[in-house]
């Protein structure tokens, strides 16, 4: 109809003929197909989709059966549709998967067959052609299907085909040069002529568990540098985690399961390649137990005249040797003096104690000084605030022996929780900080390279020092270290009172989250006053009269005696913001900070639990620091870690001043907390009493278990 002059020609009467007969032989084909179907009892296939010419049926149906060799084998018949979305390349190679093993019955072709030795009804071409993908990367997938290679043929980051060749390579780069990002490796590839993209490079840097590998060494490694530098705050931080999960099933009464042990180990393991293994266990000296006896035992005279060890007590001993050794030792006229002592072994299979020496009561060994010159140089150093050369002049030796002398008495004695187990407390416990000096030190090279912490953590009803250590740095990590260890010895404050301090606020929520926090009111007026100064300069009181008027209204605050009237004037306060503000934009971060901390100062007002300050703590800091002043500074951490544990034992045995308050003039601190010391020697040797007295009573006495 559109060429009317082609229907005269006589080429196209044959082809019109011909196309004439052909539609007369399918239509009479037809129609022979339905006859035959009324004949069986069928109903006529008006559609060949609504039923199968060769099973019959008229409604579509799935099979699935399974053959002889374990195999599925699902028959299809009827007519079938199936919507795949065109940008999941999941969902695509799904499709291309089920369309190529589908096989018709019988049917035979020529061409090639497939790797399984099929011939599917719808070739690789064609579905090239179909889903817009070359048809090497269809081959790759069914290769992938009939191998069960499911890593590959499930990588769904990208719809390119990323060959193992190809991740090899991006995984040599990302390997040689591990700072690198996605884009600088696909910059790379691409300039030595590699042709991926940048969606392969990441699918490979994934896929492979570079990414993953990655990420984690630098979160735990400095990869800057020319070796592996492990990042300390992350190992701090991961063992700091660790302490906490531990407290918190020791504390349940949960064992630990398997993956708290192995993830424990690991950090173990880990800290000991980066040269800070764990110390080991201190065993106790036989001649420091002795001492034990002497300035903490029961005062139980034994009268027997037996041997016993000093590590256990038992007497079930026996003499290692018959030929006696000479031991030389200085008497009250400092006279030398000769006495035989014997070793013995101990025969209680219960003691880890080998063998011992029996000495005299009053020796130690390694020493000619009687144990009552060695308790003279602590209580003329420590009680009486003298200096290590003073004390050695006066007792006669050099004064790094009486430095000596007086640091046996910290560390290597018994801990004051091995005599009354966890020490009471009344609930409110201080928390503060001194900075001292220790020049010999492996911190970095900076400002405060010589500068350390000391933390302190004293209960602020009864004065009693709860805890003490030193730290390097004066920072989260620090505080959270020093608040789990005052956590292990089983204190469960119901509120902790610090300064103004941001680093206590998250790491108190995660240690005690049930304590409250409650900041010293005297440091908070303190900061207050020194804002109102950085704003209006430091004759604000002269210059600016409403300057100073502000801050006596943030004095009138803290002098409320009601909660009510307090919060009233701190309404009244912030309500003069947006004067003071628009007259001087300075003065912002003066509203700004009462906002900040006024939800952990007004908790303190009209409560008899909680204290307006931190007044108790900056006490024992000042007492502290009596001592302190005559080292000039500590040598090392491990010196300065020594005397802190001085320091505790001296005192909490140590009573107030008779000049001090009423409630506390002439007790000690473990006495303020319930306990009766009267008994105890280590009280009259940090009392200043004489130390005469009987202490070859001592010789078999009982110790304290630790």
């Amino acid at each position: 109809m559109g060429w009317p002059s082609l229907r005269q020609q006589a080429a196209w009467l044959w082809v019109a003929e011909g196309l004439w007969q052909t539609q007369r032989l399918v239509l009479l084909g037809y129609l022979g197909v339905v006859l035959s179907q009324h004949r069986t009892g069928g109903q006529a296939p008006w559609c060949v989709g609504l039923g199968c010419l060769v099973c019959q049926p008229d409604e579509p149906r799935v099979e699935v059966a399974r053959q002889a060799d374990g195999s599925y084998q699902a028959t299809l018949c009827g007519h079938f549709t199936l919507a795949v979305a065109g940008d999941q390349p999941f969902r695509m190679r799904l499709l291309v998967l089920f369309l190529s093993l589908l096989d018709v019955p019988e049917a035979q072709r020529g061409s090639r067959r497939t790797r399984d030795g099929r011939t599917p009804f719808v070739r690789q071409m064609q579905l090239a052609e179909w889903l817009a993908v070359p048809q090497p990367h269809i081959s790759l997938w069914l290769r992938y299907w009939h191998s069960g290679d499911w890593a590959n043929l499930l990588s769904l980051r990208t719809p390119e085909v990323l060959t193992a060749e190809w991740v090899d390579r991006i995984v040599e780069v990302c390997a040689t040069f591990p700072t690198w990002g996605v884009d600088r490796v696909y910059h790379y590839l691409r300039e030595q002529g590699l042709a991926v993209t940048t969606a392969q490079v990441e699918q490979a840097m994934t896929q492979s568990g570079w990414r993953h590998l990655q990420q984690t060494l630098t979160e735990r490694y400095d990869l800057r540098g020319p070796a592996l530098a492990l990042r300390e705050g992350w190992l701090v931080g991961q063992l700091l985690g660790q302490v906490r999960a531990l407290l918190d099933r020791l504390e349940a009464g949960q064992p630990l399961p398997a993956e708290v042990r192995t993830t424990l180990d690991d950090l173990t393991t880990l800290a000991s390649e980066a040269g800070v293994p764990p110390p080991p266990p201190v065993k106790a000296l036989p001649w420091l137990l002795r001492v034990e006896q002497v300035l903490l035992g029961d005062w139980q005279a034994v009268t027997d005249g037996q041997v016993r060890c000093p590590a256990c007590g038992a007497d079930q001993v026996g003499r290692k040797s018959a030929t006696p050794r000479l031991k030389k030792y200085y008497n009250e006229r400092h006279q030398v003096c000769e006495v035989a002592v014997y070793r013995y072994y101990c025969r209680n299979p219960q003691c880890a104690q080998g063998s011992f020496t029996h000495l005299p009561p009053g020796l130690l060994p390694y020493s000619r000084y009687r144990t009552e010159v060695h308790l003279l140089a602590v209580q003329m150093y420590a009680w009486g605030y003298s200096t290590y050369r003073r004390t050695g002049t006066a007792l006669g030796v050099a004064s790094l022996t009486a430095w000596r002398w007086v640091n046996a008495w910290g560390a290597d004695l018994l801990p004051v929780a091995a005599l009354f187990g966890v020490v009471k407390s009344s609930g409110v416990v201080g928390v503060d900080e001194k900075y001292v000096l220790v020049p010999k030190n492996d911190k970095p090279v900076a400002k405060m390279q010589r500068w350390m912490y000391v933390y302190l953590a004293v209960d602020v009803w009864t004065y009693d020092l709860l805890h003490i250590a030193i730290y390097p740095n004066n920072d989260q990590d620090s505080a959270a270290t020093f608040l789990l260890a005052l956590r292990a010895k089983g204190y469960h404050p119901q509120v902790i009172v610090t300064d103004l301090r941001q680093d206590y606020g998250p790491v108190l929520a995660q240690v005690f989250p049930q304590a409250a926090h409650h900041e010293c009111i005297f440091h908070a007026l303190q900061q207050a006053q020194k804002h109102v100064k950085e704003a209006y300069g430091p004759d604000y009181a002269a210059q600016y009269p409403a300057a100073e008027q502000l801050k006596q209204q943030i004095y009138r605050i803290f002098d409320a005696e009601t909660l009510t009237l307090a919060t009233e004037r701190y309404t009244t306060v912030l309500a003069l913001r947006q004067d003071y503000v628009q007259a001087r934009p300075e003065a912002a971060v003066i509203f700004d900070f009462l906002e900040r901390h006024w939800p952990r100062l007004a908790n303190s007002i009209e409560s008899s639990l909680i204290p307006t300050t931190n007044n108790t703590v900056e006490r024992v800091i000042g007492r502290f620091d009596q001592h302190y002043q005559n080292f000039c500074g500590f040598e090392s951490i491990a010196a300065a870690q020594r005397y802190l544990a001085v320091f505790e034992k001296l005192y909490r045995f140590t009573p107030f001043s008779q000049d001090a308050q009423p409630a506390v003039r002439g007790k000690c601190p473990l006495q303020l907390a319930g306990y009766d010391i009267s008994q105890l020697p280590m009280a009259t040797i940090c009392a200043g009493l004489s130390i005469a007295w009987p202490v070859q009573t001592q010789e078999a006495a009982r110790v304290p278990s630790t």
